[in-house]
């Protein structure tokens, strides 16, 4: 109960977030590390990068409906010493995430050093809406709702293909390799219901904790944040806010602030973080809650948090619920379509664990035994596995990082002077 309150408290002042505005200016910086704040916590995916030794690009990305994304390239790995593999991997964050999260657990644990030092070309773009994604062709997100009438659904039908486009051009490849982790799992397999004719630029998939339906969820407070956005959206909408849990704004200001302290980040973070998911000790180390805290939550609309609400309520993993009147306009019956997903061809891993309370293993088998070309189910070995690990946990090498790289060897070649001659 104490929680739930202290939830509600951070959410009312999310109301702030319009007279806030964006991140703060980078001169502040040097005042946040006199004050305590980890340096890393403050840094951005190309300064992490050049900071550990990896080589690596910022592209900017348009989609269909005129979206600016940012993508990272790690050209390089610090560790890789052999020739490139083909073809590129895409590494897609998760839900109030960015690219950084796949490096806030630093160069040992965090996937992206090491898809990287595995030689791989990988590539890690940003979902609209996060803070590195805010830009739009004609909309300003600062005085525009419009920009905010999204959901995973557009992330899915333009953000992921305009990403997948955009690097198949930039290095002159025919396929990539996907890895998904949690939004990005279940955005993966709505784009490839809707866009069939990305099935064949995709040679596998690889979904880490694959957010779909939502019906088996064990998180209370999870269930109790989706909750909220899905019963005020109209609320939400009258009184102007379009946008959730921003970087920058009230709610990860705070969370930055208490947590870059060792001793609060190593109680009171790591508490609150096992009552959003669940307790798996000596998982995360106290460093990287420290770091996380100034890149999460990085936003996304209303809209999308109360997509996600109606999931905890359905049976399906389906569309947007407009209510009867506006479905039958939009879809043409009165609850939203189911996505197909046995038009889901491409190959694809699956990959859980038992522990997870966000994506529950009931509703991550539920989607797995609907698709019809699944290479594997693979739970991860250690019984206290959670969703967080994914990208948090000091023993992503050990438990996670095996079966990736099982199946992109798999689905990878090296990219020598053989290269085109056996595989034009």
């Amino acid at each position: 109960m104490v929680s739930k309150v202290f939830l509600s408290i951070l959410l009312s002042l999310n109301f702030l977030e319009t007279i806030v505005g964006e991140t703060r200016a980078l001169n502040e910086r040097e005042l946040k590390l006199v004050k305590g704040y980890s340096l890393d916590s403050l840094l951005n995916f190309t300064e992490l990068a050049t900071e550990y030794g990896y080589a690596s690009e910022q592209h900017t990305v348009t989609t269909e409906d005129d979206y600016i994304l940012t993508m990272f390239r790690i050209t390089r790995g610090k560790n890789c010493h052999g020739p490139i593999r083909k073809p590129p991997v895409l590494l897609m964050h998760g839900l109030l995430m960015s690219s950084d999260s796949w490096m806030d657990s630093g160069p040992k644990a965090g996937l992206a050093y090491l898809i990287s030092d595995l030689c791989y070309d990988l590539w890690v773009p940003n979902v609209r809406g996060n803070y590195y994604s805010k830009k739009h062709v004609k909309l300003d997100p600062a005085k525009d709702y419009e920009f905010w009438d999204f959901s995973a659904i557009e992330i899915a039908y333009y953000d992921i293909p305009a990403s997948i486009d955009y690097i198949l051009k930039h290095t002159m490849s025919d396929k990539i390799n996907y890895i998904g982790f949690s939004q990005g799992g279940g955005t993966f397999l709505m784009m490839n219901s809707e866009r069939p004719e990305y099935h064949d630029k995709i040679r596998v998939g690889i979904l880490l904790e694959p957010a779909t339906r939502l019906t088996y969820t064990r998180s209370q407070l999870f269930r109790f944040l989706l909750d909220y956005y899905q019963a005020n959206l109209p609320y939400l909408y009258q009184i102007g806010i379009y946008e959730a849990l921003p970087q920058g704004g009230i709610v990860q200001e705070i969370a930055a602030f208490l947590c870059k302290n060792y001793v609060i980040a190593d109680t009171v973070c790591r508490y609150f973080l096992s009552l959003i998911d669940s307790f798996h000790p000596g998982s995360i180390k106290t460093e990287t809650i420290r770091v996380l805290m100034g890149h999460f939550p990085a936003g996304t609309s209303v809209k999308n948090m109360a997509y996600y609400g109606q999931a905890l309520n359905a049976d399906m993993f389906q569309k947007f619920d407009y209510g009867r009147s506006r479905n039958l306009q939009m879809y043409g019956t009165a609850q939203p379509p189911p996505f197909n997903l046995s038009a889901v061809t491409v190959p694809v891993v699956v990959i859980h664990g038992r522990n997870d309370f966000l994506t529950s293993p009931a509703d991550v088998d539920w989607v797995s035994s609907n698709l019809p070309n699944v290479l594997e189910n693979y739970y991860v070995v250690d019984p206290l596995s959670n969703h967080f690990d994914v990208t948090y946990s000091q023993f992503t090498t050990r438990f996670i990082l095996p079966k990736i790289m099982e199946y992109l060897e798999k689905f990878s070649q090296y990219r020598d002077i053989y290269w085109d001659f056996y595989f034009p």
